[in-house]
């Protein structure tokens, strides 16, 4: 099982105010070639690097793999459809690669740890070529996903 890990921040607020959080937090089951979508691993357009704000999401995966140190997982990258097909499919594998990255500094051996790109192959939304798309829109498609291997 791998669970949500939310962020709660006080900045901002002083000594005196009262913070109400209405916690939903729940728990997913990791099937053998069941996709799980790490909701906040975004890039921007046309980078690689992991953006600040992808943190909480590759905690709750470093923690999930250091729990079930049998896995071996598949780390999907995606782009959005703008730029070229075969500078996408790179871009994705780049990316893929970066979470590698990042999971081996904190402790997960390689050897579980399978990155692939897929470019624009992929979309969760209609914003394909040719489709007028916000850019939002357009950073939902821009994402990475695991896949439970073995366990």
């Amino acid at each position: 099982y791998i669970s949500n890990i939310e962020k709660v921040s006080t900045k901002g607020l002083n000594r005196s105010t009262t913070l109400y959080v209405k916690l939903a937090l729940g728990i997913e089951q990791a099937l053998p070639d069941k996709t799980i979508t790490l909701s906040n691993i975004y890039y921007d357009l046309g980078s690689a690097k992991i953006r600040a704000d992808a943190s909480s999401d590759l905690e709750k995966l470093v923690k999930f793999l250091k729990d079930n140190p049998g896995i071996t997982i598949e780390i999907d990258s995606h782009t959005d459809s703008r730029g070229n097909a075969a500078g996408n499919l790179k871009l994705s594998q780049a990316r893929a690669q970066e979470v590698v990255n990042y999971l081996q500094k904190n402790g997960i051996s390689k050897n579980r740890l399978i990155p692939k790109g897929f470019g624009a192959t992929r979309l969760v939304n209609g914003c394909k070529v040719g489709v007028k798309c916000t850019d939002a829109q357009h950073e939902q498609n821009r994402r990475t996903e695991f896949k439970v291997l073995n366990n």
